[in-house]
């Protein structure tokens, strides 16, 4: 009897600071994705450059390099990975503007439920990467 192998799970980066945060998300999405974390941008860039990643999730305002800045550098070295941006500071400019600047899948604003979480690393994972984005 032949077996069909398991669908490899999507890979998930999430970049933040605050530990309870990324430890949150691991635990939480565990069971869907394979969730790895950094703690900064830095972190994040070396991870990224030795790493396969479907998605990444960063928070917007860390210690270091801001999110999107760092958002925006990785769009252009690393396009094939999905990007979504968290952030507390809610100005519909500044989301607007994100999106468009560092290709976004999606900006969610926290405090965060881990259902939107996964739901928006869905959604992005099943949008077919646009040129440019």
């Amino acid at each position: 009897m032949q077996t069909n192998p398991t669908p490899s799970r999507p890979v998930v980066l999430v970049v933040d600071d605050e530990v309870e945060l990324r430890t949150a998300f691991q635990l939480g999405l565990q069971e869907q994705f394979v969730v790895e974390c950094a703690g900064s941008a830095e972190e994040a860039e070396v991870m990224l450059a030795t790493g396969a990643y479907d998605v990444m999730i960063c928070d917007h305002l860390m210690p270091g390099e801001d999110g999107l800045p760092f958002l925006m550098r990785m769009r252009r070295k690393f396009p094939q990975v999905k990007r979504i941006m968290m952030t507390s500071y809610i100005n519909p400019e500044l989301l607007a503007r994100s999106g468009v600047l560092a290709g976004l899948s999606a900006c969610l604003v926290k405090p965060l439920a881990l259902a939107d979480v996964e739901a928006a690393i869905r959604k992005a994972l099943a949008t077919p990467m646009r040129p440019g984005h």
